[in-house]
């Protein structure tokens, strides 16, 4: 058989190749290695908060190395700066002209470490790079190539030197995961050896970039039919009468649970959602994007406030 009659890989192929290879140095965590590439396919960005050392760098550096692009990592620091981020001009003698020195938020995955270190005016330099994929600097506009992500991570049990997010910079993020502590399979492993630092570093790419856009673009051409985007609308008003919930979701929660509804049904291999995908992504997409109220009545989580709507909400019959 020639090389002409070889057929192009499908979506499927594709999507399974670069969880594959996430998972040979992550172990036992398939669904949040798939909710990160989610997150890149439906070009939105990744909060992973979780305690140290459950491999949140991990999947985030191992995430980067399986696609052929460029990728950056920023430790966030109190004392990192926005022009740390995005660059900064420098006057050069021999042409009496500033030129602009890009930052590392200059690559197609930019890994954000502990982005609740840094500074408010740190983190907000982030914002016009995830709405807009530009940078503004000394007046210039900077546009990101695509495919643009940021993916961040934060510890959320130890607070002192941290910095909390505001709401507007959280509903920046498509998906906000935890991995939590690996299956006693999985820590054998890694105990084993098969997890440890050499993996990583020996990692190659398994798609291009072309590719990724193409991955991109099928993404897009996700049906939603009207009944389940009705459905989608239901749950944020839903969220905004709900009793425990001080802040609910915005049109752009609304979008964002679009589209994460589109590449999960992409990653099944189905060329249109369902509610099943719908609850699927929820947690994660949405439990970030509200604000509980504060007393007694409040629910003690927001994910169970989101699963609440669920239930709650009328489920579009088929048809």
């Amino acid at each position: 058989m020639s090389d002409s009659t070889v057929p192009a890989p499908t979506f499927a192929d594709l999507f399974e190749a670069i969880v594959d290879n996430i998972s040979t140095v992550v172990h036992g965590k398939r669904e949040a290695i798939e909710f990160a590439l989610i997150a890149l396919l439906g070009e939105g960005h990744l909060l992973i908060e979780d305690v140290p050392g459950v491999g949140k760098t991990s999947l985030a550096k191992a995430l980067a190395s399986s696609i052929d692009c460029t990728w950056k990592r920023v430790q966030f620091t109190p004392d990192l700066l926005p022009a740390d981020l995005v660059g900064v001009s420098v006057y050069e003698r021999s042409t009496e002209q500033f030129r602009f020195t890009p930052g590392p938020i200059f690559a197609n995955i930019v890994l954000a470490d502990e982005i609740n270190r840094a500074s408010p005016k740190t983190q907000s330099a982030l914002l016009e790079a995830m709405e807009e994929r530009q940078v503004s600097a000394d007046g210039t506009t900077h546009r990101l190539d695509p495919p643009f992500m940021v993916i961040a991570t934060q510890n959320p049990v130890e607070q002192e030197g941290t910095y909390r997010l505001p709401e507007s910079q959280l509903d920046r993020f498509l998906l906000r995961i935890s991995l939590g502590y690996p299956g006693r399979t999985a820590e054998m492993a890694i105990l084993d050896g098969q997890g440890s630092i050499d993996a990583l570093h020996k990692m190659e790419p398994v798609v291009s970039s072309d590719e990724v856009m193409q991955m991109i673009d099928a993404v897009k051409q996700v049906y939603l039919a009207p009944a389940l985007k009705s459905y989608l609308i239901d749950l944020a008003e839903a969220s905004r009468r709900h009793s425990s919930i001080e802040l609910g979701l915005s049109p752009r929660a609304t979008l964002q649970l679009a589209a994460a509804v589109r590449g999960h049904a992409a990653a099944r291999g189905r060329d249109y959602g369902t509610p099943d995908d719908v609850k699927a992504v929820a947690r994660s997409v949405l439990a970030h994007r509200i604000l509980l109220r504060s007393g007694s009545n409040a629910r003690t989580s927001a994910e169970e406030a989101i699963d609440e709507l669920l239930a709650d909400v009328a489920v579009p019959a088929a048809g």
